[in-house]
């Protein structure tokens, strides 16, 4: 971890903050999810690094040690590829490829559409590409207590949380995402009080990374990371359905909440993606769930550096 360099890009009258390490013309991006920063890229940034690529991890406007944007509740996905591009534009990346988680993932695709002559390959772990239309259907299968309806709301997960301290907060979140199952409160009960304070941290989260992640926690706020993704909007990529043109690969833990989305795994694994990530591979990570990145560190280094091998 100390090998891994920290700067910070002005970015829109922004401080962005971005971990590196590596050189060379190959370049890999990290793309954090919620309620991820850049250290959840922490064993991926080394193990590509030591495979001969310059490894960057940013932490999106709003989050963990970059700048919070003076009207958080404005911001937009848009926002966020904007970002990217000038952030490779300020180091001087022609090209790169994109590794992105939860809504991550979504920032990913989506920059791979909008600037394909910049994206080298596309790895996504979470979340599939899903096409707007179709994410209107999965949501609105979903109960009104799953907790991405709850956090939409303003003010209702700023009350939530606001009853624990920060290191709980993301505690809960942590144990929570871990469930193979979907987070679903009743009419009576908050979002928070779906786990409890006392249950321990998975065996592969430790009290040191949980720290780390409270500590940034402590400094951004919820302000933006509500915003993004549960509030914002996402970008207009017009009407027609656009596809995902670059080599891509989807990376699943077997027990991740996500496939639990109504008709999700079918949407996977019938090849009807493939409608719109034509160059696709998807790999399943038996006993991997929501966080497999981090839980499954090794097989995701050898998935991922295979992957860039290939198409490098």
């Amino acid at each position: 971890m100390d090998q891994i360099q920290h700067k910070f890009v002005d970015i829109k009258d922004l401080k962005l903050h971005v971990a590196e390490i590596g050189t060379g013309d190959k370049v890999v991006v990290f793309l954090h999810g919620f309620p991820e920063i850049w250290y959840s890229w922490r064993f991926q940034m080394i193990a590509v690094a030591k495979s001969g690529y310059r490894a960057i991890a940013l932490d999106f406007r709003g989050y963990g040690l970059s700048e919070i944007p003076p009207e958080p509740e404005k911001t937009t996905f848009k926002d966020l590829d904007d970002d990217l591009a000038e952030i490779l534009n300020v180091l001087e990346i022609p090209k790169a490829f994109f590794v992105g988680k939860d809504f991550g993932a979504s920032v990913a695709y989506t920059f791979s559409i909008l600037h394909p002559e910049r994206v080298q390959g596309v790895v996504t772990l979470g979340i599939p590409f899903i096409p707007s239309a179709l994410v209107g259907q999965l949501f609105s299968s979903l109960p009104q207590g799953f907790y991405v309806m709850r956090w939409r709301i303003p003010g209702r997960a700023e009350a939530d949380f606001g009853r624990f301290d920060v290191k709980t907060v993301i505690k809960k979140i942590y144990i929570m995402f871990t469930s193979s199952d979907l987070q679903v409160a009743e009419d009576n009960q908050e979002v928070m009080d779906l786990v409890d304070s006392s249950t321990p941290l998975p065996s592969w989260f430790t009290e040191e990374d949980l720290s780390t992640y409270a500590t940034l926690y402590e400094k951004s706020g919820f302000r933006t990371p509500l915003t993004v993704p549960y509030r914002a909007l996402p970008v207009d990529l017009g009407e027609n359905v656009p596809n995902v043109s670059v080599p891509s690969m989807l990376i699943m833990g077997r027990g991740d909440y996500v496939l639990k989305f109504p008709g999700l795994e079918q949407y996977l694994t019938s090849g009807m993606m493939t409608q719109f990530v034509p160059n696709l591979e998807v790999t399943f990570v038996d006993e991997g769930t929501h966080f497999v990145q981090e839980q499954f560190p090794d097989k995701v280094n050898e998935l991922l550096t295979s992957f860039l091998s290939k198409h490098a």
